[in-house]
């Protein structure tokens, strides 16, 4: 796995991290607030977590080798409000949570998902729920998942018991739904309280936007374009108005809603002509590219 330091124009190596027995599928950053912090998922079914204790000099804090029974295929870090805690998605049908703990350790726990496998896991942004009789009380926090069921599950950490358990409080509308695996999901970043917005791909080549208007509301869907190839990522921007889209067809698609909640392509980056590298054309928010 290799970092780079990025710029407008350019990018160089920074490190090459070692350690994984297999193919390194996913990386996520850390919030700064926790230090230069960075982990890795593999085919594996491992997950380790690197810090940068100097510039260019990484060592591994914490390796959750045999995390899963197979391959472990995203990693997301959750809000920083909430800790430094990170969720991995496998093919073994299941989603660890990783905690890191006051004595040093980072604590385990498990959510059953779906037999086929999960491909993604994406977190929901702090500030996402409020609750309007008591705005000052933080609400649980919540994930959602793509698997290779075709569907999308949210899950929430119970009040009561702490233990992870999917959220039913909100129903989700089967009207649109997706007919093959989901490669991704990425929550975006909360704009309005009790407003939010998730958008998923998959390999029957579409885009969905879920979007939900109020805290137990049903999440609608809609299609946001049929695209020529299977759709492998999508990325939200900083600010949650423009969505990336990278497919099968080696482009790079971004995508804005307009004031009417009508989806419309913006631009699109092509592969280089050559096949060779090149920098990334818009900034990225974590700032690393997986090699």
């Amino acid at each position: 796995m290799k970092v780079y330091n990025v710029s407008e124009t350019s990018y160089e190596l920074a490190a090459t991290l070692q350690g994984h027995e297999g193919p390194v599928w996913g990386t996520a950053w850390a919030h700064p607030k926790f230090g230069v912090i960075l982990a890795s998922c593999s085919f594996d079914g491992s997950v380790l977590i690197h810090r940068e204790m100097n510039p260019r000099e990484w060592t591994c804090i914490h390796a959750a080798r045999h995390l899963h029974e197979s391959s472990v295929n995203s990693v997301a870090f959750g809000p920083h409000e909430i800790g430094l805690i990170a969720a991995a998605a496998s093919s073994d049908g299941r989603v660890s949570i990783l905690t890191y703990q006051p004595n040093n350790t980072w604590s385990v726990e498990y959510i059953q998902d779906n037999s086929l496998g999960v491909n993604s896991v994406s977190w929901a942004p702090h500030g996402a729920y409020t609750d309007a009789t008591n705005p000052d009380s933080d609400m649980p926090p919540k994930l959602v998942t793509g698997g290779c069921d075709n569907r999308i599950r949210f899950w929430t950490q119970s009040t009561e018991t702490g233990q992870w358990v999917e959220d039913t409080s909100a129903a989700v509308d089967k009207t649109i739904s997706h007919s093959d695996w989901i490669r991704d999901v990425a929550w975006a970043p909360s704009i309005f309280p009790n407003v939010n917005v998730v958008a998923s791909c998959s390999e029957d080549r579409t885009v969905l936007i879920w979007t939900q208007h109020g805290a137990d509301a049903e999440w609608k869907p809609i299609l946001l374009h049929k695209f020529d190839a299977p759709v492998w990522r999508v990325s939200w921007s900083v600010t949650g108005h423009m969505l990336a889209v990278s497919s099968g067809d080696s482009d790079v698609t971004l995508w804005k809603a307009t004031l009417d909640g009508k989806w419309t392509q913006m631009s699109t980056v092509e592969a280089p002509p050559d096949g060779g590298e090149q920098a990334p054309p818009v900034s990225s928010e974590h700032g690393a590219q997986q090699g």
